[in-house]
């Protein structure tokens, strides 16, 4: 287990969900890993059990960037995971017809502005690292089809899918070895699911639903995109850049979903 042995890796969103199984699998495999959140405790407590170092990190916020890349001025590995759905505030309009502008703009801030920051950092942080490194940008299965009851979401996501080929051509019109993929999870089982499912009496019978309408019939594990996580992160996977890779068992593999789906 040493795919990415002494590389330094950050990891934004890291102390729950799909980002803290990146951070596991990636101290797993060697690396020196830095656990980054807003969420002091949480993340604080994961790097403590894997032996990583946590950095308050508000991923919309520059001058926390500014404050991590003088820490941090060279690195191997950024995964820009951090994002929310739009659905954190319970009540709160998601649909293109009543969504709030400021709820709108927050989304876009922390996912899309977030990753802009993101591959700016590590841009040039890698170039300090003999031109090379790897860039992945979490985006979702909702950044490559419409999803009407979460519009911002979908949006800041499908921005994220295109920016990262963006900086894929960029790194290598520049003549570096700086590699940009984005991964693409759809029904994958973490804390963001409570708040759109919620924890009323037809929770189950949601969750139930959902799961059915993947073909593969189950939820994702975050351990299965972190594995692809670390793939990228690889030196097995040096050729791979401006690429798009789907983790939602087979849902884009057709099209027999109805919008309300």
């Amino acid at each position: 287990m040493t795919r990415l042995t002494d590389k330094i890796c950050i990891i934004t969103g890291a102390a729950k969900g799909i980002g803290a199984a990146i951070a596991r699998s990636f101290a797993a495999e060697g690396a020196k890993v830095v656990v980054t959140d807003v969420n002091r405790e949480a993340g604080t407590a994961l790097a403590e059990e894997i032996g990583a170092t946590f950095v308050h990190l508000d991923v919309a916020d520059e001058e926390d960037w500014r404050a991590l890349e003088d820490k941090y001025p060279v690195i191997d590995v950024l995964v820009n995971n951090a994002g929310i759905t739009g659905h954190e505030q319970q009540g709160a309009a998601n649909d293109p017809e009543n969504t709030h502008l400021i709820d709108w703009r927050y989304v876009h801030a922390v996912n899309l502005d977030g990753t802009f920051l993101g591959c700016r950092y590590a841009i040039r942080a890698m170039r300090k690292n003999e031109g090379k490194g790897s860039i992945i940008n979490m985006s979702s299965r909702s950044g490559i089809v419409g999803i009407p009851g979460a519009a911002a979401y979908a949006s800041s996501k499908a921005a994220i899918r295109n920016h990262t080929k963006t900086v894929a051509l960029y790194c290598a019109q520049e003549g570096l070895q700086i590699r940009c993929n984005s991964v693409h999870p759809a029904a994958v089982w973490t804390d963001i699911w409570d708040t759109m499912i919620g924890h009323g009496e037809d929770a189950d019978a949601k969750k139930k639903k959902v799961a059915q309408g993947t073909p593969l019939h189950r939820f994702g594990r975050p351990e299965e995109v972190a594995a692809l996580c670390v793939l990228l992160a690889s030196d097995e996977a040096t050729f791979m850049t401006g690429t798009e890779l789907t983790i939602d068992g087979g849902i884009l593999a057709g099209s027999a979903s109805s919008p309300g789906q």
